[in-house]
């Protein structure tokens, strides 16, 4: 059995997290610390005490999951070492993929986080938009339903789930086509803005040269991309360029997975807060095992089944 390590993703965000790794274990307090002095704002304090509103806005929610979540990667190998045979993330978490396998380092990860949560929050104040989760809805009906609304895929999660991105006024057109099309469900997600769309262009070009500061380095296990469904270029300049389109391209995560099956993994260990990747997971294929690492409870619990 081989493992895949998986990074949550934007909207895993809850108060409190961190805090029990962060109070057992001096290795994840120096991680918070760290954070709060390469970020110049007490992110250990949001993260552990909210309020969940400060925690909601994308400057602070992308470095505060990126820092819980290698945290709990941390934790599992300091317990048990365990070797993965690939690496991927949702969206921000395959910020995550990349650092635990060693393309950018803790530092330049939460540097590239701070920049990218705070362009892409400052896109979203400057055009209100929304995202919407389609749920049941086969390819024509998803089709169709785009056509009508001008909405755009934003993410992938599983043959039975996408979610869509518009303005405002595309996302209540969605809301009101998919009972018109007969489609199972439209729920409307409460987000910032429409990410993984058009909408996040200047949040893209704004990340640009802050990546060009960054040193990405070949990846030491397999990283599967959002973008491309398929595993990452071992060429860093590659990879540094995939990324950078990530920010406005769909995540296409059911791909990512059968990228992981492809490469014999069959057990998935979601690192973060809450076990929503775990859930997509198993969406897309029930045979595969999950296990998640949020707290110290989970922690244990994965353990024992490793």
């Amino acid at each position: 059995m081989s493992d895949c390590c998986v990074f949550a993703g934007q909207g895993a965000q809850v108060p409190g997290m961190g805090r029990d790794f962060a109070e057992a274990d001096a290795t994840a307090m120096e991680l918070f610390d760290k954070a709060n002095a390469v970020l110049g704002f007490d992110l250990k304090k949001i993260c552990f005490e909210g309020p969940a509103e400060a925690l909601t806005k994308s400057n602070v929610c992308q470095p505060a999951i990126f820092v819980t979540s290698y945290a709990a990667y941390l934790a599992l190998q300091k317990r048990r070492a365990t070797p993965f045979a690939a690496a991927a993330g949702l969206s921000l978490g395959e910020w995550g993929a990349l650092c635990a396998a060693g393309v950018l380092d803790f530092d330049a990860t939460l540097t590239v986080l701070e920049a990218r949560g705070r362009f892409m929050q400052e896109a979203c104040e400057a055009t209100p938009s929304g995202m919407i989760a389609i749920v049941g809805a086969s390819p024509a009906q998803l089709d169709e339903l785009c056509a009508k609304t001008g909405c755009t895929p934003a993410n992938i999660n599983s043959a039975a789930q996408v979610v869509l991105s518009g303005d405002k006024a595309q996302i209540a057109a969605a809301a009101a086509t998919a009972k018109e099309l007969g489609i199972k469900r439209a729920i409307p997600l409460a987000t910032a803005g429409a990410f993984h769309s058009k909408f996040m262009q200047p949040a893209r070009e704004k990340l640009a040269p802050v990546l060009d500061g960054i040193t990405f380095h070949a990846p030491k296990i397999p990283v599967i991309s959002n973008v491309t469904g398929r595993v990452h270029s071992s060429d860093p300049a590659e990879i540094k360029d995939v990324m950078l389109r990530q920010v406005t391209e769909t995540t296409r995560w059911a791909d990512d997975i059968a990228a992981a099956k492809e490469l014999g993994c069959t057990r998935f260990i979601e690192f973060g807060p809450g076990k929503v990747l775990s859930g997509l997971i198993k969406k897309i294929d029930a045979a595969l095992t999950t296990l998640n690492v949020s707290d110290l409870a989970t922690l244990d619990a994965t353990v024992s089944a490793l």
